[in-house]
C-alpha cells in the first residue's frame, strides 16, 4: 500500500486516501493547528496551562501546543499541570514518562494530588466513601480532577487550560449526556468548554477535537514518544466504557459515525448556548470555588470522608 502523495510506504488509510509517515505527520499537525486557529483556542499573550497525565493524548497536545506557540512566534507562556489521583501501578508510571518528557522539551511541570488536597488517595477514598453509598471510582475521580484542575490553573494564573480530549472522547461524552438526559452538561463540550465565559472558571480548549484516537496513537508511535499505552484500571467499570465499545462497533460497521455525532453537536451548539446564558454560578460555602449549589461536589465528598 503506497502513499497517494509520494508513493512511499503508507502507514494509515484515511477517508481521503493513504498517507506515508511524513505526510501523515504533516496532515495531523496541520489539522490540530487549523482547529486552534478556526476556533481561536489560544491567545497571543496568554498564560497556557496544559492538563497532562503522561498518556498519549496529553503528551501529544502538550507537544503540539508548544510547537504551535513556537511556529507562530507567540509570546505566550506555557506550563504543564498533572493531577496525581494515587492509582497504584498506573499513575506513577505515566507521571514518570511525563516528567521525562517535560525535562526533554524544557516545559515547567506542576503537580497536584488527591492525597494532598483531600487527605486520601483515590483507592482509599473509594473504600471509605462506598461503605454506605455505592459510587463508581470514575465518578469520584472525575469530580476531584475537574475541581483541582480549575483550582490550580487559577492559582498558577493561567488564562486557558488545554486538554487532550480527542474526537472519540467527545463523541462518547455527547452520547453519554444524551442517554442520561444530562442537558445541563451539554454546554461543557465543544472545542471550547462551556457556552459562555465566567471569571471563576478557567476556559478549557481542545486542540485534538477533530483527531481520532487511532490518529493520536499513530502520531505518538511515529514521533517516538515514551507512552504507557494502557488504560486506567478502573476505566472498564465506568459507563463511558460501554459507550466506547458501542461506538467503536458502529464505527467499524458505518465509517464516519463518530464524526457525524460531532458535526451534529456543533450544529446544535448555538441553540444550547442561547439556552444557558442566564445560568447562575454560585460560590461553594466551604472552599469558595464555583459551584451550582451551596456546597460543591468536591467538598461534599471531602466532608463525607471526614465524617467516616
Amino acid at each position: 500500500m503506497d502513499c497517494d502523495k509520494c508513493k512511499a510506504k503508507a502507514v494509515i488509510t484515511l477517508q481521503h486516501g493513504n498517507l506515508c509517515k511524513n505526510h501523515f505527520l504533516k496532515y495531523f499537525e496541520e489539522k490540530v493547528f487549523k482547529t486552534i486557529n478556526k476556533f481561536q483556542l489560544l491567545g497571543r499573550d496568554e498564560k497556557i496551562c496544559v492538563a497532562t497525565s503522561g498518556g498519549k493524548d496529553s503528551l501529544t497536545v502538550l507537544y503540539l501546543t508548544k510547537k504551535y506557540i513556537e511556529k507562530y512566534h507567540l509570546p505566550a507562556a506555557l506550563f504543564a499541570l498533572a493531577i496525581d489521583e494515587g492509582i497504584t501501578s498506573y499513575r506513577e508510571k505515566t507521571l514518570a514518562d511525563l516528567q521525562e518528557f517535560c525535562a526533554e522539551h524544557k516545559i515547567k511541570l506542576h503537580l497536584a494530588s488527591f492525597e494532598d488536597e483531600f487527605g486520601e488517595k483515590l483507592e482509599t477514598a473509594v473504600l471509605k466513601l462506598n461503605q454506605d453509598v455505592k459510587r463508581r471510582q470514575c465518578n469520584i475521580c472525575g469530580v476531584w480532577r475537574r475541581y483541582l484542575l480549575n483550582k490550580y490553573a487559577k492559582k498558577l494564573e493561567a488564562d486557558k487550560v488545554v486538554t487532550g480530549h480527542n474526537l472519540d472522547d467527545e463523541a462518547q461524552a455527547i452520547l453519554m449526556n444524551t442517554f442520561k438526559a444530562n442537558t445541563k452538561l451539554a454546554g461543557r463540550l465543544g472545542p471550547k468548554t462551556g457556552t459562555y465565559e465566567h471569571e471563576r472558571f478557567i476556559p478549557r480548549v481542545k486542540p485534538l477535537y477533530f483527531c481520532s484516537e487511532k490518529e493520536v496513537r499513530l502520531y505518538t508511535l511515529l514521533k517516538g514518544f515514551k507512552v504507557q499505552y494502557t488504560e486506567c484500571p478502573y476505566s472498564k467499570e465506568g459507563y463511558r466504557h460501554h459507550i466506547q465499545e458501542m461506538l467503536n462497533e458502529f464505527e467499524n460497521k458505518f465509517k464516519g459515525t463518530k464524526q457525524g455525532i460531532i458535526n451534529s453537536y456543533l450544529a446544535l451548539l448555538p441553540l444550547i448556548k442561547n439556552s444557558e446564558e442566564n445560568l447562575e454560578i454560585l460560590s461553594c460555602k466551604l472552599c469558595q470555588e464555583p459551584a451550582n449549589k451551596e456546597i460543591c461536589n468536591a467538598c461534599n465528598l471531602r466532608e463525607e470522608l471526614n465524617r467516616g
